[in-house]
């Protein structure tokens, strides 16, 4: 191998092993501006918005059973008070949602 190949791959592979930290990263600034005035930074609905609108909060039980298609609906179209995120958010970025969704049940 050529150090100039050595060094390719290995700009590749630290781009492919820091692209989840960045898409992880954009979730979270996601969530923080989109659901964090409702739902709270922890997922809880404490906020004055989220106890104002009722907002549900993710430990809610039927929320932690509720399948990732069953949130990823909710989120795409809304619910109730919530306003849908269709057109607003990309399909990745409500799945990547519903997993950072994931971890606040935990």
């Amino acid at each position: 191998m050529t150090p100039g190949f050595r060094l390719a791959a290995a700009l590749l592979l630290t781009g492919f092993l820091s692209a989840p930290a960045f898409a992880q990263s954009d979730t979270s600034a996601t969530y923080k501006s989109k659901c964090a005035p409702c739902h709270g930074a922890d997922g809880q609905a404490n906020t004055q918005v989220g106890k104002a609108l009722k907002a549900a909060s993710f430990k809610t039980p039927s929320i932690v059973k509720a399948s990732d298609a069953d949130l990823f609906a909710v989120v795409k179209s809304g619910k109730g008070k919530m306003p849908a995120w269709n057109g607003k958010l990309t399909d990745d970025e409500i799945k990547a949602l519903v997993a950072f969704i994931r971890t606040l049940q935990k």
